[in-house]
């Protein structure tokens, strides 16, 4: 089990978050997250994160739909079970059309929702650690993963002169599940 520390800051205004975070981006510290209580427009762009590939999968899940009905559909009434509806040929694309596009949007609904709980660690049996009991209340928390290589001391001084209202450093075990987490300890650092 990896064991992994996090600086944690907590913020009471946005207008204290944005440039907090934009310092942490451009200082070379690795941002693990930042938890609000309401969405933030504009944030991801100052987290540095790049545009979510959702659609893709969302293309991808509906052409698997649509060729599942189609091929199934064509296999059923050409060769396992070809019926003769009033001189109609067997292969009749028009007639496909209805049951082609509800399992489109079907295999695409459902393949989005999958992925993105996927991604996000929704899933059930991940339990998320929880950095501060207010992240979702009131406070704006950003965290940072810490390293070897990264002096504690120096990360919660840096944090500070951020503006937060609140810093410490809390250890975190890696369970069994991915992206679960156990807390095992927090303290703060003066």
């Amino acid at each position: 089990m990896a064991i992994k520390k996090f600086a944690v800051a907590c913020y009471d205004t946005e207008e204290t978050l944005f440039p907090a975070v934009e310092k942490v981006r451009h200082s070379g510290y690795k941002l693990h997250d930042v938890y609000t209580p309401f969405p933030v427009h504009g944030l991801d762009v100052a987290m540095g994160l790049k545009e979510t590939d959702l659609h893709v999968a969302g293309f991808i899940f509906g052409l698997t739909g649509t060729s599942t009905a189609v091929g199934f559909m064509s296999w059923i009434f050409t060769s396992d079970w070809p019926v003769n509806f009033g001189g109609k040929p067997h292969w009749s694309l028009p007639a496909f059309i209805p049951i082609t596009f509800e399992l489109t949007v079907l295999f695409a609904a459902v393949g989005m929702v999958l992925t993105y709980c996927y991604l996000n660690q929704i899933m059930p049996g991940v339990k998320k650690h929880i950095f501060h009991p207010r992240q979702t209340d009131d406070y704006f928390v950003v965290v940072i993963e810490l390293n070897e290589h990264v002096s504690e001391t120096e990360v919660v001084s840096f944090l500070k002169s951020t503006g937060s209202v609140e810093t410490n450093v809390q250890i975190a075990e890696d369970s069994w599940w991915y992206g679960r987490w156990d807390e095992k300890e927090a303290y703060e650092l003066a």
